[in-house]
């Protein structure tokens, strides 16, 4: 499966405990969505496109109004990199 940089660099920080919370207005369409790191860091890859292709392809997915975690189907389509700081 094709998947871009972007949402590699997304997918890699989700499978290392990072979560991705969105912003909505008041009919409940998503106007932001910001991708934090586990150790608190905003990953600037994570744009509303990004955002959209994933869930899109059910790699994220959030459960009761919480923030949005990576699927297991997510986990099999990232691939392993070194994660550099």
């Amino acid at each position: 499966m094709n998947i871009s940089k972007n949402e590699q660099r997304v997918l890699h920080v989700l499978a290392q405990g990072g979560l991705i919370k969105v912003i909505k207005d008041d009919k409940n369409h998503i106007l932001e969505a910001d991708c934090i790191t586990r150790d608190g860091w905003f990953l600037t890859a994570c744009t509303i496109e990004v955002f959209k292709k994933l869930r899109k392809r059910r790699f994220i997915r959030s459960h009761g109004g919480a923030p949005y975690r990576i699927t297991r189907e997510g986990l099999v389509a990232v691939r392993a990199e070194l994660f550099q700081r």
